[in-house]
């Protein structure tokens, strides 16, 4: 069945693949775990098991081989995969630092361990390298307080700049409520980090 996004490479590889081309596969897999890749670690962070989701996805890939028909761009079917994917993980972070918290474990320890995950672990450059990876650090843990979708259509936006039509695609939304959810992202981002914008304009 023809589609309108036929010619979208990664459409034209599902496809070939579907007709039992095997290196098909491989051209998806290549060209497409990098973006997955930086998709899973600006909403999750820095975690340990990125590698282990995008493989995750792809797999989720190879299960809808026989059932699947390009709706859109191959990387919004990919990108919609990685959102539910990454909803999971965080649920069960969650349930992981419920169970500590009931062991007795400290009360304080998620936040700080949630900035931690957004923590860039290669070696730190002193002066104003220092103060810029601080910078980077802020940022990333007011992006992590944020709603899932807000979270996440903010970053489809910003880094992928996808139109809202299609992040409403990967969310199951309409791109009215992507718009709001996005300007939602940014307020908050706004209020989260004033008091780090006026030291940076001080």
């Amino acid at each position: 069945m023809q589609s309108e996004y036929d010619e979208d490479p990664g459409v034209r590889w599902m496809r070939a693949w579907q007709a039992g081309d095997e290196g098909a596969f491989d051209a998806l897999v290549e060209a497409y775990s990098p973006q997955v890749y930086a998709l899973l670690t600006r909403f999750l962070g820095q975690r340990a098991n990125r590698e282990d989701l995008v493989q995750e996805v792809f797999l989720r890939v190879v299960r809808a081989r026989e059932r699947y028909e390009p709706s859109a761009r191959f990387s919004t079917f990919l990108f919609r995969i990685a959102y539910n994917i990454s909803v999971n993980e965080t649920q069960r972070g969650i349930a992981r630092e419920a169970g500590r918290v009931e062991l007795g474990g400290d009360a304080n320890a998620r936040s700080s361990r949630t900035l931690a995950e957004f923590e860039d672990t290669r070696a730190e450059a002193p002066g104003a390298e220092l103060e810029r990876d601080d910078v980077v650090r802020e940022v990333r843990a007011a992006i992590a307080r944020l709603p899932e979708n807000q979270r996440m259509a903010l970053l489809l936006a910003k880094y992928e700049e996808l139109p809202y039509s299609e992040i409403g695609e990967v969310l199951g939304t309409s791109e009215k409520a992507v718009k709001s959810m996005v300007h939602r992202a940014r307020e908050s981002l706004r209020e989260s980090l004033a008091a780090l914008l006026e030291e940076e304009e001080a």
